[in-house]
């Protein structure tokens, strides 16, 4: 079990949790939830003790596990030993051996000491650490070839899902992940699923991968007030359960309000008068009545509209077969496609696999008017990058940037745009070069909502975003009637998606004719035949 008693935190004047009591029992998996800045990594720190209490202590297992971010520290190291390390007793007692066995004359307590090391190794079934450690970064994604490899020759995403596997391995009794979707493909996610629904320690995990939450948690510890409320079920749940409390809320100030106003309209009419002991009665009732201050819920959910301003044609992109290579990689061979008005494609794959490159090529032929990409009549398009800070910079406000986009339709309406997207007040007054993630991922949101393109590109738009940006991101592309392709590893928004372009293999890129649930059947079908093949 985790245990946080009267745990206080606060960074620079403002206080993050207050006397935070929560019990974390074994055998239940909870989603660490809360708006960006609510402090959801701070807690997690708090835990695993990277971080101090201002006040209070957490006490964890003596077996606890948790997603490193420091993953520099292990770059000299092979692949499949940094995942081994995650068992810290094993860890040492190898290293330790084979320092033993190095040695050119093994003294008398030397021989001794290898006899407790290897009962060390027998008692933490080292003796399977390698196949166990090799299935668990195969499931990951991280393949075999690279096992032997140093941490340092991989790309960062299998960095971390190498660092994923250190944390799952050698059967923890408490796991703290920090995200560990991130960098993940679909494959991948959905392993890391039927993983931790096998798992029985005590699992605290954050996520922005709301359909991830929805199928690993069966309790949900949200961070509202400057403490952590644990509601049973998952993230759904969750979210209607604190609906319902904030409604009720509503009401019983509203009922208290209508009481007082009624003792109040007593004690104008008879406080002078003979009755005053009753009107100091109602006073004192007024007293207790006195409504609390309702508070806030901490889920804000922007309102994310495309319009369409002017429609397309028909026809809205055509694709020859086409091929693309760096070097000796291939990024995909013979891809040809047509896309129609309202068409909405989910592209899909591992990361490194080319899908940042497929938007590129598709977007580099806008302005070519012959050749085996083309764009149809009167096709507008906008596009939000993978790195989308790059499309604002520095050196104005947010409402002068999002202004400048189109000022013609005068300051009004951008700023309800504005306020929609939760810049409101003074926030159209920030700095751009001072932007977090998030609120640079809302900005250029900002930008597509305003221009009413009829074409949209995105490219992996739920970076940043949090859960409840990304609910409404999933919304907007339900309601949006133009044409749209987008790069996602959320199924959740990839489910919106009428059509599915995905890379089943790296160099190998198709255009599946129908959902994500479908395309994943189909992927899973093919591989069970290729095993049994």
């Amino acid at each position: 079990m985790i245990t946080v008693s009267d745990v206080t935190k606060g960074y620079g004047g403002r206080v993050l949790f207050e006397d935070v009591n929560v019990a974390f029992s074994p055998g239940n998996n909870y989603g660490l939830t809360g708006p960006n800045g609510a402090g959801k990594s701070t807690f997690m720190k708090l835990l695993i003790g990277a971080e101090e209490t201002d006040k209070g202590h957490v006490s964890l297992p003596e077996r606890t596990a948790w997603l490193r971010q420091d993953h520099f520290a292990y770059d000299d190291h092979r692949v499949i030993d940094v995942a081994i390390m995650g068992n810290k007793r094993l860890w040492a007692a190898l290293d330790e051996r084979e320092r033993l066995y190095a040695k050119e004359e093994l003294t008398d307590s030397d021989g001794e000491r290898l006899g407790e090391l290897e009962m060390v190794v027998m008692e933490e079934d080292g003796y399977t650490a390698e196949p166990e450690a090799a299935q668990l970064l195969d499931g990951l994604g991280v393949e075999e070839s690279l096992h032997e490899k140093r941490l340092g020759d991989l790309t960062p995403g299998l960095k971390v899902r190498a660092m994923v596997a250190q944390a799952l391995f050698g059967k923890p009794d408490a796991l703290l992940l920090d995200e560990p979707t991130n960098h993940l493909d679909l494959e991948s996610i959905r392993w890391l699923e039927d993983f931790l629904l096998s798992y029985r320690g005590v699992l605290v995990v954050i996520s922005h991968d709301r359909r991830f939450l929805n199928a690993v948690c069966d309790q949900i510890a949200d961070i509202d007030y400057h403490t952590i409320i644990t509601y049973p079920g998952n993230y759904d749940e969750m979210v209607r359960q604190k609906a319902q409390i904030h409604t009720r809320q509503e009401k019983q100030s509203g009922d208290r309000a209508k009481k007082i106003e009624q003792l109040q309209g007593f004690i104008q009419r008879f406080g002078a008068g003979s009755r005053a002991s009753q009107t100091r009665s109602r006073q004192k009732q007024i007293e207790k009545l006195r409504p609390d201050e309702i508070k806030r819920s901490n889920i804000s959910r922007p309102f994310i509209n495309f319009e369409v301003g002017e429609p397309s044609g028909r026809d809205v992109l055509s694709v020859e077969p086409i091929s693309k290579s760096f070097g000796d990689q291939v990024i995909f061979e013979n891809f040809g496609t047509h896309l129609y008005r309202g068409d909405k494609v989910a592209v899909i794959g591992r990361n490194g696999v080319g899908k940042t490159t497929l938007v590129k090529t598709v977007l580099e032929a806008v302005d070519q008017h012959d050749g085996p990409i083309r764009w149809g009549h009167n096709t507008s398009i906008g596009y939000f990058g993978h790195d989308h800070r790059d499309q604002i910079g520095a050196g104005s406000t947010v409402y002068e940037w999002l202004f400048s986009q189109r000022p013609e339709v005068g300051e009004q309406q951008v700023r309800a745009v504005l306020g929609r997207m939760l810049f409101s007040g003074t926030d159209g007054g920030k700095p751009t070069g001072t932007l977090s993630g998030g609120e640079g991922a809302r900005l250029v949101l900002c930008k597509l909502i305003l221009m009413e393109y009829n074409t949209l590109i995105l490219d992996e738009p739920t970076d940043h975003l949090d859960l409840e940006s990304i609910s409404a991101l999933a919304d907007s592309i339900d309601r949006y009637q133009g044409t749209l392709i987008y790069v996602t590893h959320d199924r959740e928004l990839a489910s919106r998606a009428n059509r599915v372009w995905a890379y089943p293999n790296p160099g190998t890129l198709i255009d599946y004719g129908g959902t994500i649930d479908e395309y994943l059947q189909w992927f899973d079908r093919e591989k069970k035949g290729k095993s049994a093949g």
